[in-house]
């Protein structure tokens, strides 16, 4: 590729098709977070409806349990989340859910986004800065620092190791990858019967380097019910109140 070529794809506005997972068990929330009210909405609303409203995403692709896509397609009916082109029925693990996701977008999309439907929080503009680091290495990846002292324990319950918090991150969600890269890496793991907790661990099959972006504290994924209440906290100090006026 000569540089004018070059310059003129980095000119032009990427496009991403975006895979949200929301087919987890929801065993340690006590109850379906997806569906549980945040600010007056369901969560997975907030979540839809920053995908909405993102330039760089052409498409969404929603992955739920089976006894929940009439209830989401019933949610993006009446919220006006009309960028979900599908709603389908996940697997029995994270990956495999993952892959229906990313098996399911528009043919001939070159970026897709895999984000967890229990963030809710997160912004446009941690999706767009993730999408922008994809087009030009990839894979791309939001984390954050750790601000505690890490340790490694053993199996008897021992510490053994500090690991050095300079190279240590939390990762998050949305992580931005290459089409047909995380195709193949996702199928991959499957086949291999490998438990992963993140897809850009599924990268690291295939010895793609994954780039880092600066993550946000309050993307903060929805787990135990003191979750919930740090995500309603966050969203009364945004000042934002949904409950009373239109989502989008």
């Amino acid at each position: 590729m000569n540089i004018r070529n070059l310059l003129r794809r980095k000119e032009a506005k990427p496009s991403c098709s975006a895979v949200i997972v929301a087919a987890g068990s929801s065993q340690r929330m006590g109850s379906d977070k997806i569906l549980s009210s945040l600010g007056g909405l369901p969560v997975l609303v907030h979540t839809l409806a920053a995908f909405q409203r993102a330039a760089l995403v052409d498409e969404i692709v929603v992955v739920t349990r089976m006894d929940k896509l009439s209830q989401v397609a019933d949610l993006c009916k009446k919220y006006g989340i009309d960028k979900v082109s599908k709603i389908i029925c996940g697997g029995a693990s994270r990956t495999e859910s993952a892959l229906a996701g990313v098996s399911e977008v528009r043919s001939g999309a070159r970026l897709i986004a895999i984000h967890d439907g229990a963030r809710p929080l997160v912004t446009e503009t941690l999706i767009n800065r993730t999408v922008y680091a994809a087009v030009d290495h990839l894979a791309a990846v939001p984390v954050v620092r750790s601000t505690d002292t890490l340790k490694l324990v053993d199996e008897d319950g021992f510490i053994c190791a500090t690991v050095d918090r300079e190279q240590a991150v939390r990762v998050q969600t949305p992580q931005v990858f290459d089409a047909a890269l995380i195709k193949g890496a996702l199928t991959r793991a499957v086949k291999e019967k490998l438990a992963l907790t993140d897809d850009g661990s599924a990268m690291e099959l295939l010895k793609v380097k994954t780039f880092t972006v600066a993550g946000e504290e309050d993307n903060i994924k929805l787990t135990t019910p003191r979750d919930m209440v740090v995500a309603e906290a966050i969203l009364r100090s945004r000042g934002e109140s949904y409950a009373d006026r239109p989502w989008l």
